[in-house]
This record gives structure tokens, sequence and C-alpha cells, in this order.
């Protein structure tokens, strides 16, 4: 602590600075401008406490190296740039200090930007103990940086970045022109807090160059960052140019992996990855030449493919820059690997990514794999790469492989937190220091933790009646549960949900909610909803073209959500041909929908419509779909129509799982254009096993890019045709597998 207060007190003291020093202490954006203008070496702009809307701040001066110009705030985190704010830096020795954005988003493609100009770059200039709070843009796919950095020697330390939600890199480090090629910049000590699924590409959180420039070196240092639930897309952090060295950094459940996307001659050393045991947490994906991967600590990792522990891909021979140039020379030694889910070999092998990794070294690595599925994963020839002295210590591999020996070894926990073999010297090294929240970003501003935030309110009762629901609904807060007696409820109004709210009935009698108008709940910015133990009946709705129990608004959602139902009755959803239960919009995604042990009867449209994002870009409307338990009847449209098109590879989901349930006269309806009783296009994880299905239109799955899961087993069907299985852009047979099902009478392997 005593540190941070002195780096903080070296920033803004204006002692440090000769008495001829300006400081100039200003209250409007016009005084500041005036000021800006006026800025010599040693000077100091210090914004008045408050709230500062719709301010772009250009600051550009020549300071120099003892005599830096400063900007800073009257009390650190006192100043808030809201509404469309930005900031754009050039010159030399600029130092910005102290800064927060928030409730606002940039109006331009940058919030904070190392240039004030494409003529005016920043050099040798400073960005510190600034925070950038969930100023994002308001459709999820309108692209900008939180932070663009250019020219030449510059720093961003101690900040704090947290909640971008709509497309774009958070960071992004530019070699678009040549004074900012060769760069040197260094980026330590910051807080990269949640990113949240984009449901896109797009979504990396550290991008340092692009595919245009990516045979230039960056020369950048990434050094003693935090990576909280960084889980934007499949690359958390994407270099894609040479030179940079990646040090001392800590993962913490972050969805993806470091990608040597392009560029050679990267360090990676003396990081650590802590996956929690959370879904597709990966480690290092290696590309390109010269690259070397030592001393690095993963646990608990659960990524396969491209997002495993340790991945090393084959590259496209003779590749063009914005693909996959070949492994060569690549050294990965001294790594550990424990208790994690895959390491790949030769990963995206196909005819088009048909050259192995060549002149490589895998060295003194340990390796400790989970004890069921293929641990150590062989998709193409390893000829290329000297295995020598590694050790599997458990999990399986594909086939044998020389100087990797499998051997029980008892792990034990060190007092860095860390997990070493008993008796040997293998993996990495035992000083290692795992890097704590509490010593990256600023020490002034909360850091979020992860929880529950259904239950973080107060339980308020509604008793039946016209609109009560109505009344308790408006006055909930975040968190908060509606506990609903026994008896009816009449809803005469949409109700707008821009918090996470809980409605729950009793276990043991009815409490039935109707609706009068064409939606029961809209979602909007910030809402969450969950639904236990009640009844909804669609009986009083009108006639409405669209009406759904629960809808998205029109408008884009920046924030995801998450919609949870169980116990829920819902019926008599027939006024017209297409009443749906839940329809989400276009740049709308929620993280998980989840129905259990739940009840639809007589209803004309569908369950679930996640289909809205059309334009095969790769954009989709649901991350996880999972419904458990649960009994369909007289469904007359597509139970579940999920969507996710285009051929990109940035994205894990979606995922599908619908197993133990039981569906009887569904997707039959003559309005059903489809003839599907569900549709899963693009989905690249599907579960659908042990369910029962009784004169039921037959499954759609179409495959449309990577490696998708399918597994369709153990299903009874009676009157419903097999799967309809389609494959998109693979040569072969449809990759679903399926076993022990039994339709139209007939038992399938």
């Amino acid at each position: 602590m005593m540190i941070r207060l002195s780096l903080l007190a070296a920033i803004f003291s204006t002692a440090a600075y000769p008495a001829c020093a300006e400081t100039y202490f200003v209250k409007t954006q016009q005084d500041y401008f005036a000021a800006e203008k006026k800025l010599e070496a040693g000077d100091t702009i210090v914004l008045a406490n408050g709230v500062w809307q719709d301010f772009e701040i250009k600051f550009s001066g020549a300071g120099t190296e003892k005599k830096p110009i400063t900007l800073r705030p009257q009390n650190v985190g006192k100043v808030i740039l809201s509404g469309q704010s930005n900031l754009r830096i050039g010159g030399q020795y600029m130092v910005v200090a102290g800064l927060v954005f928030k409730n606002g988003f940039s109006p331009t493609g940058e919030v904070i930007s190392f240039r004030r100009s494409k003529k005016d770059l920043a050099s040798h200039s400073r960005v510190t103990n600034v925070v950038i709070d969930h100023f994002s843009k308001p459709d999820r796919y309108e692209s900008d940086y939180w932070v663009g950095m250019y020219g030449q020697k510059n720093r961003f330390d101690h900040n704090h970045l947290v909640g971008k939600t709509n497309k774009g890199v958070t960071f992004a480090v530019r070699l678009d022109s040549k004074e900012s090629q060769e760069n040197f910049h260094r980026i330590d000590h910051n807080y990269f807090g949640p990113r949240p699924v984009l449901g896109s590409n797009g979504g990396e959180t550290l991008r340092i160059g692009t595919s245009k420039y990516s045979m230039f070196n960056s020369n950048t240092l990434v050094e003693n960052n935090y990576f909280d639930r960084c889980d934007g897309e499949v690359e958390i952090i994407s270099s894609k140019s040479g030179s940079n060295i990646f040090r001392g950094n800590l993962f913490y459940q972050s969805r993806g992996a470091l990608v040597f996307r392009h560029g050679d001659g990267t360090l990676v050393e003396n990081n650590i990855f802590l996956g929690g045991g959370k879904a597709h947490t990966g480690g290092i994906r290696v590309i390109n030449r010269n690259q070397t991967i030592r001393n690095n600590y993963m646990e608990s990792l659960r990524g396969t493919g491209f997002a495993s522990a340790l991945t090393v891909m084959n590259g496209v021979p003779n590749s063009p820059v914005n693909r996959y140039v070949q492994v060569d020379n690549a050294i990965i030694e001294n790594n550990s690997v424990v208790d994690s889910g895959r390491i790949t070999f030769n990963a995206g092998a196909d005819a088009e990514r048909s050259a192995v990794p060549v002149n490589s070294r895998f060295e003194n690595n340990l390796l400790g794999g989970l004890n069921e599925g293929s641990f150590v994963k062989i998709q193409d020839d390893i000829g290329g790469i000297k295995f020598a002295h590694n050790i599997l210590t458990n999990g399986n591999i594909e086939q044998p492989v020389a100087g990797i020996e499998a051997e029980k070894l008892n792990l034990v926990r060190a007092e860095n937190g860390l997990l070493y073999p008993e008796g040997k010297n293998i993996g990495a090294s035992r000083d290692l220091k795992p890097l704590t929240r509490d010593k990256v970003g600023v020490n002034w501003y909360p850091k979020p933790m992860a929880g529950d935030r259904f239950n973080s309110g107060k339980a308020i009762n509604v008793a039946p009646g016209e609109d009560s629901l109505t009344a308790a609904f408006a006055a909930a807060g975040d968190g908060d549960r509606l506990i609903l007696s026994a008896g009816d409820y009449l809803v005469n109004k949409v109700l707008p949900l821009d918090k996470a709210v809980s409605l729950e009935g009793p276990k043991d009698a009815v409490a039935k909610v109707s609706f009068a108008r064409p939606s029961l709940i809209e979602i909007k910015q910030g809402g969450s909803l969950r639904l236990s133990s009640l009844t909804i009946d669609g009986d009083m709705a009108p006639d409405s073209v669209g009406n759904a129990v629960i809808r998205t608004t029109i408008f884009p959602i920046q924030s995801n959500f998450v919609i949870e139902l169980d116990r829920v009755n819902i019926a008599n959803l027939d006024v017209n041909r297409s009443f749906h239960v839940i329809t989400l919009g276009k740049s709308a995604l929620a993280d998980r929908i989840h129905i259990a042990n739940s009840n639809f009867k007589n209803i004309s449209g569908s369950i679930l419509q996640a289909a809205a994002e059309t334009e095969d870009y790769g954009q989709y409307n649901a991350e996880y779909v999972d419904i458990s338990g649960s009994n369909f009847v007289d469904i007359g449209g597509e139970i579940f129509n999920i969507y996710r098109g285009g051929r990109d590879e940035s994205t894990f989901g979606p995922h599908f799982s619908l197993t133990h349930s039981n569906f009887m006269n569904v997707g039959r309806s003559k309005n059903n254009i489809s003839g599907a009783s569900m549709i899963l296009h693009g989905v690249q994880h599907t579960e659908i096993s042990n369910n029962n299905f009784l004169n039921a239109a037959p499954i759609k799955v179409v495959h449309t890019v990577g490696r998708p899961q399918t597994r369709i087993a153990k299903n009874m069907a009676q009157n419903m045709p097999e799967p309809i299985l389609e494959e998109l852009n693979f040569d072969g047979a449809h990759r679903a597998i399926l076993s022990g099902n039994h339709f139209k009478g007939v038992a399938k392997p």
C-alpha cells in the first residue's frame, strides 16, 4: 500500500517540478481548452471534482523526461467523465492519472487514444490509475476500442478496465504507421476485469497488431496484469506482431487463450492460468516462428481444441498473412499443466491447415490431465517436434510419444498456492509468485466480485389482484425476490425489466399470472429474470403479431442476461398462430436460458426463438440453453430455434442441452414452415438425450463451422421421423453422434 501511495504522490506532486511550472485549475471545458493551448514542459492541468458530461479531451504538448506535462483530477476518483466523452493524447512526456470514465461511451472509435491525430502521436507518455467502467456503445455490434496505443515507448499501468460489452478489442496496440512500429510500449499492473461473452468475433481483451502489419515487430511488454473472467471470445490476448513479451500475468477463470495469432519471436514466461474448472478456460496457443513458451503454470483449465491448456497448431503452406503460418522453431519448456482437460498438437489440421510443426522442442514439462477422455490429443504428424524429459502424471495420451513418460507423482500445494511434484524437478519453477487482484489496477475503486445477482436483494411479499404484481415489479430493486401468494394476478402493462428480479410462487398451491398485453415481461439493459413455482396463462392476451411471454426490447441491449424457469407452467398461448414463450431480438445475448421441471401446453408458436441474428456474421442470441425434466404438449411451431450463421471460429457457443423431457404433438402445425420440431443451426455443442417424443416433427441439426459436437442418444420416439442432419462446410458424413435412439418404431444402434 505504501508503494502505491508513494506512486500517486509522485505523480500528483507539483513540488517535483520547478517553481516556474504552471498549474491550471479548471472548472469548465472552456477553461480546459484555453489552458491546454498554453501548456509547457512541467505544467499541470487539474480538473475540478464533479461529473464532466460530453467532454472530448485533447491533451498534447512537449514535455520532457524530467518535466512531463500532467492532467489529473482535483481528487483521485472524483472526476467522472460521462456521456459522450473520450481522451486523445499527443506530444511527448505526457501523463494522465486518476480519471474515471463511466455512464456513457466514446463518440469516436476509442475511449483513450495515444494519438491526438494521425500526425500527432504520443511518445514517452503514460496513463495511470485511470478507470473505464462499462463505458460501452449502446449497440453491442458497433465496434470501438477502449484503449488505442500508438506512437513510441508509452506506458499504460495500474489502470482498471471492466465490463466492455460491445464489439471491439478492449485494448489495441496499433502498428498502422512507421511511427508506431518497434514501439517498446509497456502495459503493466492493470486490472482487466470481467468481459462478458460477446457472441461474435471481436471480443478480445488485448490485441497487439493486426494481420496487415503482422510482419512488423512491436516489442511490446505485457507484464504483471490480472485478467479476471475475460470471456469475450476464444482469444483473450491476440498477439499479431513480432517480438512481444508476456510475463508474470495471471489469467483467472477466463475463457479462451493467449494466442500467437501472427508474428514471430514472441516470449511467454512466468504466467499463471487458473481456470477453476470453468468451461473453455485455456492457456497458450502457438502459431508462427521462433516462439518461446517457458515456465508457465496452468491449473484446472477445461478448454479443448484451440483453447487447450497448450495448443500447437498446424499451419497453412505458404500462408497469407491473415491465415496460419507454420510453427517453426517453437521452444516449449518447463511448463506445468495440472488438472486440465486437454493439450493439443497439430490443432486445426485439415486440407488447408496441413503444414505440421517443424524444428521445435517440447521439454521438461509436467503434464496432468483428467481421468476421462484423451488429455494429450495429436491430430497430425508430430515428427517435427523433439520431445524430451516430459512427465505425464495423470490423464490419457492418444498414442505413445517418446519423450513423454507416464509416471504417477504426488502433487503438493506449496506456499505460493501452486502444485508441484514431490521429489521431482520438472515443470514450472517453485519461485513463481501468483499476482493478486490487490496488486493491480487502482486501490480506490472496487473490483467486481462473482456472485448470484438473484439472491442479492430483499424478499417482497405480493398479494393477488389486478396490477398488484405491476406495482411490486416497479418497486423492486436489483436482486429482489417477489414472493407471490396463491391466487390470481392480472397484469395490464408490459413489465419492463432492467434489473435482476425473481418471481416465486408457492410450492404447494397455485399463483396464476395472466396478462392483457402482447407480452408479460420485456427485458431491457441490465435485466435478468428468474421464475419459479408459477402458472402463466395467455388467455387474456390480445391477438397481436409477435406475442411472447418474455421478450427483449427492440433496442440493442449492452449487457448479457439470464432467464431461468423452474417449476413453471405455461399454457394457452394460442390467440394467434405464433405466440411464443421467449423471443430474443437482435443485439441481445443471453448468457443462459435455463428451463427445468416445467410444463408447456397449447402454444401456437415456440418455447424459444433465438434466431434473430441471421446475417451470418457469426453472431447469435444465446450462449447456453439447457432444458431438463420438462413436458411439452401441443406446441405448434419449432419448440427451440437457435441460429448461428457464418464461418467465423472466434466463439465457443451456442451450447444446447435437452435431457429427460417429454414431447407430444409438437412442431406439426401447418404454420410451422420449417417442418421441424426444433432447429439447431450452427450450435457448437449439442446434447439431446433420454427424451420421449410422440407425434413430433423431426429434429433438424445444421453444422456450419469448426468442430461441432452433437450427440443425440437414448431418445424414444413414436410417429417421429429421424433427425435431419446437414453439413454446410464439411466434406464427408455428418459428424453428429447418434446412438440408442428409437425413431418410427425402428431401433437405431
